[in-house]
């Protein structure tokens, strides 16, 4: 479908939107270590823990691990919805894993056992966990999940849990009543703003991908983009895309630093 930007702008798609193709997800060197890191660990049936601020890349990096994961061999489950008491997340997680829910929480932990079981032995898959946005989790159920980290008695688990969230959720795992859950935490990968050289990298990375063939932002422009966006990837993308639109009404074919300010104003970021 064209739009403004792509017609005067000479692109194929839209860029700096989210449906981007597994392949085509912008991995810098960064990024890269930290999905190794991560296919590292699940392939040896251990828990991770990925932390970093909002728009920092964190579902990037979680895309670029499921895209990695041979599905005949790994069963990757994605749990969004975590501020929920014991019983109702249990109930969620039954659902996710195709499992019929029961009527108390020992019930429901014991059919996810068995379908975890029943995934390794009968379809050789590995089941993965994904948990986002955990620091918001109730203590209450979150003090429950050292239980799904430690069964099969530590010594062949049958589910690797992948705790997603922002940094303060280290500090909460350091909490006492959590001690026994970041203990069996094998790896953290913590994800940071990228520097002035990767904003550029990624920014011509999105448009090269969208079909520019010309650069679009100059050298400055480039440069305040990253000052405004502090180099979070999904800040970028607002404020890119708002440039774009900016320039096409002005029928501009190179984004300055004074029309990216300008841009600024037009999105939640100013």
């Amino acid at each position: 479908m064209s739009d403004r930007i792509t017609e005067a702008l000479g692109l194929k798609s839209r860029p700096f939107g989210k449906e981007i193709a597994p392949d085509l997800l912008w991995m810098d060197n960064g990024r890269t270590e930290a999905v190794d890191r991560l296919v590292d660990t699940v392939t040896h049936r251990q828990h991770a823990l990925v932390t970093g601020e909002p728009g920092v890349g964190k579902t990037t990096v979680l895309r670029a691990l499921r895209h990695r994961l041979p599905q005949t061999a790994f069963s990757v489950v994605y749990i969004a919805h975590v501020t929920l008491g014991k019983r109702d997340f249990f109930r969620q997680m039954c659902i996710a894993l195709g499992v019929a829910p029961k009527a108390t929480p020992a019930a429901m932990f014991e059919a996810i056992q068995r379908e975890c079981v029943h995934s390794a032995a009968e379809r050789r898959a590995h089941t993965v966990l994904v948990l986002d946005e955990v620091q918001l989790m109730p203590d209450s159920t979150m003090s429950q999940l050292h239980v799904l980290a430690n069964f099969e008695w530590d010594s062949d688990p049958l589910l690797s849990l992948v705790f997603v969230g922002l940094p303060e959720l280290h500090g909460k795992l350091r909490m006492g009543i959590h001690r026994s859950l970041l203990t069996r935490i094998h790896t953290k990968v913590e994800l940071s703003p990228g520097s002035p050289e990767l904003t550029t990298a990624y920014v011509r990375h999105r448009l090269t991908d969208a079909g520019a063939r010309t650069e679009l932002f100059t050298t400055d422009g480039l440069a305040v983009l990253h000052e405004e966006t502090g180099g979070l990837l999904r800040s970028i993308d607002v404020l890119a895309l708002a440039a774009l639109r900016l320039a096409v009404a002005e029928d501009t074919k190179l984004i300055d630093r004074d029309l990216v300010r300008r841009a600024l104003h037009h999105t939640p970021l100013a």
